[in-house]
């Protein structure tokens, strides 16, 4: 079977469209189907910081859950919008205040059907995907070797968010180990969730997060084919806060 995990989209519904056309997927009753049976992988953080998050919670409960042609994992956006539906004490910014206003800005009979479909979307997703035919592993922020096979709350907390240090860059964003440069194992580790100015590629792990909402763009990589497909962000560009690494 063919797959195509799809970076951070926050947001970006115009760029999906863009990047959907590009892997020559077509439109059909309201989702993007592939004539080959491909299967897209959303690979988290699908609102905040972009124009359009309700949508995206639309569209991808329609292609994951409705009708069963997607998959989904949950990024660390995903995990604090989920909090905010809950009715806990989430602090709404760093991206969550664009998806709020949007949401409060619906109709509410529309802000409880959005609610709903976050809420399912998000309860029935895995941590992380292993696609055992492409050889692959599908997590948000990445995934050490020796967690696959694990759910508890160190691998989820890394897998959401990243080997963290607890410390803080100048600029406050948090300081990140490089943790793929320790990574030995045989199967591809797809993640996004640091923006990079390219497809960054290191053993067998590629970070496929290529900053859209912030003016790169948007991309997509083919398995078992292990190709990228990437198409230009229509966002203001903010350089900094693209990832430089060494």
């Amino acid at each position: 079977m063919g797959y195509d995990v799809i970076g951070d989209v926050h947001g970006c519904f115009d760029e999906l469209h863009t990047l959907f056309l590009a892997l020559e997927y077509r439109r059909r009753q309201r989702i993007y189907v592939h004539p080959d049976g491909r299967v897209p992988v959303f690979l988290g953080d699908i609102t905040d910081r972009g124009p359009y998050s309700v949508a995206m919670i639309q569209l991808v409960y329609e292609m994951v859950v409705k009708h069963q042609k997607a998959l989904y994992i949950p990024g660390n956006h995903c995990n604090k919008l989920y909090r905010y539906f809950l009715g806990n004490n989430v602090q709404v910014r760093h991206g969550l205040e664009t998806t709020v206003d949007e949401y409060r800005n619906l109709p509410r009979f529309e802000q409880q059907s959005v609610r709903k479909q976050f809420m399912e979307l998000y309860e029935q997703a895995p941590l992380y995907l292993d696609l055992h035919d492409a050889n692959a592993i599908v997590a948000h922020a990445g995934i050490k070797e020796h967690y696959i096979g694990r759910h508890d709350k160190k691998v989820r907390s890394f897998v959401l968010y990243g080997d963290v240090t607890g410390k803080y860059d100048a600029d406050g964003r948090p300081i990140r180990r490089d943790w793929a440069q320790h990574y030995k194992g045989d199967r591809w580790i797809v993640y996004g969730h640091t923006p990079v100015m390219e497809p960054r590629i290191v053993h067998k792990t590629i970070n496929i997060d290529t900053g859209c909402v912030f003016g790169n763009a948007l991309t997509a990589y083919r398995l078992p084919e292990e190709k990228t497909v990437s198409v230009s962000s229509e966002q203001p560009f903010a350089a900094e806060k693209f990832q430089c690494f060494d």
